[in-house]
């Protein structure tokens, strides 16, 4: 990963240095802060105010030059406009080729504006990142919500490039009517989707992507994933990911995602009747369940480290061994062999291949569309978790072929091979391995025309954002400033490269987050893997009913995403969504324990509902927050932040399982209350340990 201070140094424009945001001073000031509260000559709530104010100052030097530059735009575009309109009367080959260089000039000026709200964009992002880790507060979720929902805001001209679009417009349309269109008189407004085959236009269009921010729910449900990116993506690599990217690599990336999900929970209505016929108590469904959690432990560090030198054959493996693990889960009832149902588990859960599905997205998908994948990637999953209960409903019946038993049990397995056996086929039908020398081929060397047209955006750029060499000093994160007189410090930005290195990038917020993903995913494994034992107990449910209100769990998923993304998350602060998340989480759990009342079917389904709804919003709201503060370092390599988060929670989900079968010792009558008391410790310890971490900036 190159140097951050390296990669904005690289895209200064000499003549506009004052107008940049001064990442110096502003750095600077952090420390200082820092040590006069340390002192105690400043309180926390004057940092707090001169350093908004300071943002606003730079903000605005920012804006305002914006503006300036777009009314020079605006001048010049009139001026085109006129010289336009007198070649209608008298058309002329030289004169109109002359005005389309004029144009592609203005493109070439508009381009380097782009560049510079991209990169002041990227330092304000950076600046408030290191207030944050520094004092450990929520100051940035303070000051973009404040300022950007303002009717004055100022930040929404640089987040947003607000009135760039219409310069964009201008320039494109007339490109487009002067280029030979064989006699047609159809605008760019009649034919959208035309392609205009201009490279000048095709450069504006990456970087406009590049600014442009999806929808609120694409960016939340995005970040769901903790699909981790660079801070600061370069033309060539828009280049390098079109060039890697294959759509059908995609579906079948995301397929994957679906039906692992599927294989996961297809058993969960299941697993105590099955164990039962094999002779074990129905609380083993807890250990049968968990021991792909188990595998998963192992598989994701693997598979993440096999990623990084090919997808397709983690991919292909993956298929192989889910089909081999679901084949052994369906025999082992003719072979009566709780073993063989163990290792058959095992062994789906060694086919995990939710790292090599997270690490495709990443690297293979263009930035422009990379939104999209992560937000198709978590649906994938809700919609396998909801598919799987489902689909182990449908399947009650009972019948022999030769001497291999298909029943309700034994069926989750059978479909589940048959569907990594098509799977499997289509994998090798239809994915293409992206190429891995791409990035080297075409970092050195770029076309002629690349070179031509970025000249004045690479050559000869001054550094007004960082320090001198007499002032290099290495900061609280581990990064230094560079200065461009010597190498830059490359190694502090190297990706992890070992769990003990992971985890020294990881910061008290981290560490509480991690903890808080932790805490909801042992509580949903509770309340899934042992609903089946619980209502069956209690309820006298069938496997269809557990199946259906499994199912409808499930389906809550995108519904919630969709509302807390689209319109709680515009109303409040992360910070007080996560809060108010893990307390009704911790409402959930304590509605659920049976106590004094007899145990009744509505309290159950209400519990039940409210713990799983709200722990799938603490769940978005917790990886959108980790996907935002954890260190860049942590966006590549193996021990990746995407790769440390699913193991907290498998080790979460691994845990749980063990308590079920663990409780079950005790007998059914008192497995409920037996495995919620963890979850009620668990859960209060997390409301605990945000108040203490999240609080100190209010």
């Amino acid at each position: 990963m190159v140097a951050f201070g390296k990669k904005l140094k690289e895209r200064q424009i000499q003549e506009w240095e004052r107008y940049y945001i001064n990442y110096k001073l502003m750095k600077k000031k952090v420390k200082q802060y820092a040590q006069q509260i340390e002192v105690g000559t400043q309180d926390r709530r004057h940092v707090l105010k001169d350093f908004s104010r300071m943002l606003d100052n730079q903000i605005e030097t920012i804006v305002l030059f914006l503006l300036e530059q777009q009314g020079l735009f605006a001048s010049r575009l009139a001026r085109l406009r006129e010289q336009h309109d007198a070649l209608q009367e008298q058309p002329d080959i030289s004169t109109i080729t002359e005005l389309r260089e004029a144009y592609r000039s203005v493109g070439q000026d508009l381009l380097k504006l782009l560049f510079f709200v991209e990169i002041n964009a990227i330092g304000l992002r950076k600046i408030l990142k290191k207030f944050d880790k520094r004092f450990g507060y929520r100051f940035t979720d303070y000051y973009v919500k404040t300022r950007a929902n303002h009717p004055y805001s100022q930040l929404q001209q640089v987040f947003k490039h607000v009135g760039l679009g219409a310069v964009v417009g201008a320039m494109s349309r007339n490109l487009h009517e002067l280029q030979d269109r064989q006699g047609s008189y159809l605008s760019i407004y009649d034919q959208p989707a035309l392609p205009l085959q201009d490279p000048v236009v095709d450069s504006i269009k990456a970087a406009v992507d590049r600014l442009t921010n999806s929808t609120n729910f694409l960016n939340f449900l995005g970040q769901h994933a903790l699909i981790m990116q660079e801070e600061l993506p370069t033309p060539t690599d828009e280049l390098i990911d079109d060039q890697r990217y294959h759509f059908m690599s995609l579906i079948l990336n995301l397929a994957n995602t679906f039906l692992y999900m599927v294989n996961t929970y297809i058993i969960v209505p299941t697993a105590d009747d099955y164990s039962m016929s094999l002779g074990a108590a129905a609380t083993v469904c807890g250990i049968v369940i968990g021991a792909m959690a188990v595998a998963q432990v192992f598989s994701s560090v693997y598979f993440s480290a096999w990623s990084n030198k090919s997808y397709f054959k983690p991919l292909v493996f993956s298929s192989i061994v889910l089909f081999i693990g679901n084949a052994m889960y369906a025999l082992a009832y003719d072979f009566n062999s709780i073993a063989i149902l163990l290792l058959g588990r095992l062994f789906c859960g060694f086919g995990s291949a939710r790292a090599v599905n997270r690490r495709y997205i990443s690297d293979c998908v263009p930035l422009k569309i990379r939104m999209q994948a992560s937000a198709g990637f978590v649906s994938a999953s809700a919609l396998g978790m909801a598919c799987g209960p489902a689909l182990a409903g449908l399947l009650q019946t009972n019948f022999k072929i030769y001497k291999l038993t298909f029943n309700q049990d034994t069926l989750p397995g059978w479909v589940m091979a048959v569907a990594w056996l098509i799977y499997l086929v289509w994998l090798s039908i239809s994915f293409k391995e992206p190429s891995r020398d791409t990035e080297e081929n075409h970092r050195p060397q770029e076309s002629n025309a690349e070179t031509v047209e970025n000249d004045s955006l690479e050559n000869g750029l001054k550094q007004p954002l960082l320090i001198t060499s007499e002032e290099k000093q290495e900061d609280e994160d581990g990064d230094q400033e560079y200065d461009g007189s010597e190498e830059a410090p490359e190694e502090s930005h190297q990706p992890a490269t070992s769990v003990k290195s992971a985890y020294r990038l990881l910061t008290p917020s981290v560490k509480v987050q991690l903890l808080i993903y932790f805490m909801l995913k042992y509580v949903m494994e509770i309340l899934l893997s042992e609903s089946s034992v619980i209502t069956t107990y209690y309820f006298s449910w069938s496997t269809s009913t557990v199946a259906i209100f499994l199912a409808c769990l499930g389906l809550t998923v995108l519904p919630v995403n969709i509302v807390v993304g689209s319109y709680i998350s515009n109303m409040f602060e992360d910070r007080q969504i996560l809060m108010a998340s893990e307390i009704m989480v911790l409402v959930g759990i304590v509605l659920s324990f049976n106590v004094i009342i007899p145990y009744s079917v509505p309290q159950y389904v209400c519990s039940g509902l409210i713990l799983f709804v709200f722990a799938e919003v603490l769940e978005g709201v917790n990886l959108s927050l980790l996907s935002r503060v954890m260190s860049s370092r942590l966006s590549r390599g193996t021990y990746n932040g995407g790769l440390l988060s699913t193991e907290a929670g498998t080790i979460a989900r691994v845990i749980a399982d063990a308590t079920i079968t663990l409780a079950g010792y005790l007998g059914e009558s008192k497995l409920l209350n037996v495995t919620l008391l963890p979850s009620l410790f668990i859960c209060i310890a997390s409301i605990i340990a945000t108040s203490v971490t999240y609080n100190s900036l209010y």
